[in-house]
């Protein structure tokens, strides 16, 4: 499923317009990227919850060259599955 189908099905279980449907998607993404940006962690009971993972710099190699390169330190944003979801079958 992509954005706009899931703008599609809440506009259609809740008979709104798919403008409100589309403002209400779009807030609560941009508030898990907002409370992701601040490094807080965002939990969504039975689904799962969103946090940010430091990587550490490393050794690199260029697979083309062989050279070696190196991996600077990253944030990246991580999702674990809620146990509910992981029931789903």
């Amino acid at each position: 499923m992509i954005k706009i189908e899931l703008i599609s099905q809440l506009a259609k279980e809740l008979e709104l317009p798919r403008k409100e449907a589309a403002l209400i998607i779009n807030t609560v993404f941009d508030g898990i990227s907002q409370s992701l940006a601040k490094g807080e962690k965002v939990e969504i009971r039975g689904f799962g919850s969103f946090r940010i993972k430091q990587t550490k710099p490393r050794m690199g190699r260029n697979p083309k060259t062989g050279e070696k390169i190196d991996i600077p330190a990253k944030i990246i944003p991580y999702f674990k599955v809620g146990k509910d979801l992981k029931s789903i079958r």
